[in-house]
């Protein structure tokens, strides 16, 4: 009998470990599922922005996040292909304004094009600067920043598309989406992100700087404050991340509107790096007070699943990847500055249309070879590119060229001779910097010829008689007709 009973115990332990294995493999699954269902609902949080949201139903966030749709058209969506992505170039539009509380709130401070090349996962920033003026409709030519606020004007959250539409009919190019934040959403996310790491390349010293709240006191000195960054390794929270990016009066190198254009692109990428080291998806506290924060001060019309596949093509971009440029007014800039018969400072192209800054953009993913450039940098060639044609804009075209591979441009202009037909190349170094001339010789077809001719003399010490400090050159490239063969056919080459 006491062999029986324990027997029968251990059927009874056996059956009840049996449920319980049974419990366990159910619980397995359903706990698995439930982090699942938390992830993605993370992630949607994370990516859903929706700016028309009126102010009673912005409250609760929780509230706005349809999971089960979003989740549904996600999965219906995982082969759907951004704009642009057919021709591997996505072209998104980043605006940033004052906002309704500020004085010309709507008049856009930071122009810039982001374009993404997903094959080779490079990103390609181009800042406009706001005083460019371009043909408008039934306007004739006005400063671009002012699109946004005209269209504003007619229709409310209408700015974003209009801008994207003037920007891109300026520069021949499809820009399919536009993302738009005010001053108060920027400083916000920053500091909802716990501020952002930036490496200043100067000091910046702006004693002319809009003091907040200041701006219609009596004492006209009392309407500004002193703002100073020191060069290197600075943590910005959101204010001053702000001033960083809208500073344009500070003394030396970082007082234009070019030097704070290389400040914005500087904070995106600050702001990109800061989100990857974050891991943001696991911090639904701080996606839920971003996403607050995004409702009022952002307008785009990129949708869910396009937010997130654009994430995933740029979350891993490098820094080596992506590639900046400024359209500014320097000696090899596109543009150049004008004073209007009102007293307005313009910006307008140096050649008289868009051509040249077309095709800049349009061959803003060419680039040359890094063994190449390394060869060109360890001499540090200077060259001045002169147009020895009647073609309107081929210096600048073939200067856009021959910076990407690693030549310094000092001076561009018209060549007193305007009859050659094959590119000459004058070596001021009899052969010293032979590498770099070999390069050049390559990449421009050109004849080289050591020493200068008597015409050529005379002119370069009439025009250097005018600079202050003019640079000595190491070649003097002269363009031919051959040269616009070669620029034209720039697109064309391996990206």
């Amino acid at each position: 009998k006491k062999e029986n009973l324990l027997i029968d115990l251990k059927q009874i332990e056996e059956k009840a470990q049996q449920k319980k294995n049974k419990a366990l493999k159910i619980k397995k699954p359903i706990k698995f599922l439930a982090y699942i269902l938390v992830f993605l609902f993370i992630a949607c949080a994370l990516f859903f922005i929706n700016a028309n949201v009126s102010e009673q139903d912005s409250s609760s966030w929780l509230n706005q996040i349809p999971i089960i749709k979003q989740f549904k058209y996600l999965v219906e969506s995982a082969d759907k292909k951004l704009k642009g992505e057919d021709k591997d170039r996505i072209n998104i539009l980043l605006l940033g304004m004052g906002g309704k509380n500020h004085e010309g709130g709507y008049l856009t401070d930071t122009i810039m094009l982001a374009s993404l090349k997903p094959s080779n996962k490079k990103l390609a920033l181009l800042s406009i600067p706001r005083d460019l003026t371009i043909p408008m409709e039934n306007m004739g030519w006005r400063k671009i920043n002012n699109v946004n606020a005209y269209a504003e004007a007619e229709n409310f959250n209408s700015g974003g598309l209009a801008m994207s539409q003037a920007i891109s009919d300026t520069l021949n190019l499809p820009i399919d989406y536009y993302a738009r934040i005010d001053f108060v959403g920027f400083e916000k996310i920053i500091d909802e992100l716990g501020g952002i790491k930036i490496c200043a390349d100067n000091t910046l010293d702006d004693y002319a700087y809009p003091a907040k709240g200041m701006e219609t006191t009596e004492s006209y000195e009392d309407r500004f404050e002193h703002l100073h960054i020191e060069k290197g390794w600075q943590k910005m929270n959101g204010e001053l991340a702000l001033k960083y990016a809208r500073s344009r009066h500070a003394l030396g190198a970082e007082g234009s509107d070019f030097a704070r254009a290389r400040r914005q692109q500087k904070i995106l990428q600050a702001v990109k790096d800061k989100i990857l080291s974050l891991r943001i998806l696991f911090k639904p506290k701080l996606i839920a007070g971003i996403i607050n924060d995004l409702q009022e001060h952002v307008s785009t019309n990129l949708k869910v699943w396009e937010m997130v596949k654009l994430w995933e093509i740029s979350k891993n971009i490098k820094t080596d990847s992506i590639i900046s440029k400024v359209l500014d007014n320097g000696p090899s800039g596109l543009l150049m500055d004008i004073i209007t018969n009102e007293g307005a400072y313009i910006l307008t192209p140096r050649s008289g249309d868009f051509t040249e800054i077309q095709y800049l953009v349009n061959n803003i993913f060419f680039d040359a070879p890094v063994e190449t450039k390394t060869k060109v940098a360890a001499e540090n060639i200077l060259i001045e590119v002169r147009n020895g044609t009647w073609i309107n804009g081929l210096a600048n075209k073939v200067t856009l060229d021959l910076e990407k591979f690693g030549f310094n441009i000092i001076r561009i202009g018209n060549c007193s001779r305007q009859n050659f037909q094959k590119s000459v190349i004058y070596d001021l170094t009899y052969g010293k910097k032979i590498q770099s001339l070999a390069i050049l010789k390559d990449k421009t077809k050109a004849n080289v010829s050591f020493g200068l001719p008597q015409w050529l003399i005379d002119d370069l010490a009439e025009e250097l008689a005018k600079e202050k400090n003019p640079k000595q050159p190491d070649f003097i490239l002269i363009l031919g007709q051959d040269a616009d063969s070669s620029a034209s056919g720039a697109e064309n080459v391996e990206k």
